[in-house]
């Protein structure tokens, strides 16, 4: 039985929620946001509240009831705080710089890498070392974030690479005489 699905998710004031049929819809100060569930279970609203409850026993209807409420928890979070993930660039020469639509990147390749952002995220340059990405959609700022990464990943030997902020590379020992 999860332990997740079981608690109701809070509306906080300054939220509007709505739920039809199986979508659950939410408006708040940051933006709108909606979430289609699946079969497996059914949303209720009731006194600023959202229950999930499951329509059936199986381990996988267990498995999704505490994954829709933890989504629809996240819901709630976006349109209120939003989200953010920050990237840090290490090695000489690599740097970031954003441009309007696009994040120029500079990550040791013959050329500059064009990263086009997308449409409800926001990404900015602190330094040219550290790129913010932050959004109101957990799932696209994520995305976002690790197709970034994705252009260079942080290598075992030095550490140059793009690494999510707070990330620990395993480090490996150079070649020895």
């Amino acid at each position: 039985m999860s332990k997740i699905g079981k608690r109701p998710v809070a509306i906080p004031s300054g939220v509007t929620a709505a739920v039809e049929g199986q979508r659950v819809k939410m408006k708040g100060p940051k933006g709108e946001l909606s979430l289609l569930l699946t079969e497996e279970v059914g949303a209720k609203l009731d006194s600023g509240n959202i229950t999930v409850e499951k329509r059936g026993e199986t381990k996988r209807h267990n498995a999704i009831w505490g994954m829709s409420r933890a989504m629809i928890a996240n819901l709630v979070t976006g349109v209120t705080k939003g989200y953010e993930k920050k990237l840090e660039i290490t090695g000489v020469g690599y740097r970031a710089a954003a441009q309007g639509k696009n994040l120029q990147l500079a990550l040791g390749y013959s050329h500059e890498v064009i990263y086009p952002i997308p449409d409800g995220i926001t990404v900015a340059t602190p330094k040219p070392t550290e790129i913010v990405v932050s959004g109101i959609d957990k799932q696209k700022v994520g995305q976002v974030a690790a197709e970034i990464r994705e252009y260079r990943p942080p290598e075992p030997y030095k550490g140059k690479g793009v690494r999510y902020a707070g990330e620990y590379i395993f480090r490996k020992e150079g070649k020895k005489k």
